[in-house]
């Protein structure tokens, strides 16, 4: 799933994409932590993109 077609901000979108992080499924390459450093990210994005990984049974990098 595209990270554009989610409900969370704007600026978390543009940083996602700075870094070439487009999908749920690129996010499971990071730690949560990893993706919180991003300006612009932050616990509300991390916890939808959570939701979305859960679904597909992925998870964050440990």
């Amino acid at each position: 799933m595209k990270l554009s077609d989610l409900k969370i901000g704007e600026p978390a979108k543009r940083a996602f994409t700075l870094k070439g992080i487009y999908t749920v499924e690129d996010c499971a390459n990071y730690t949560k932590s990893e993706l919180l450093d991003l300006h612009g990210v932050g616990p509300k994005a991390i916890r939808i993109i959570e939701e979305y990984l859960t679904q597909l049974n992925m998870t964050y990098k440990k």
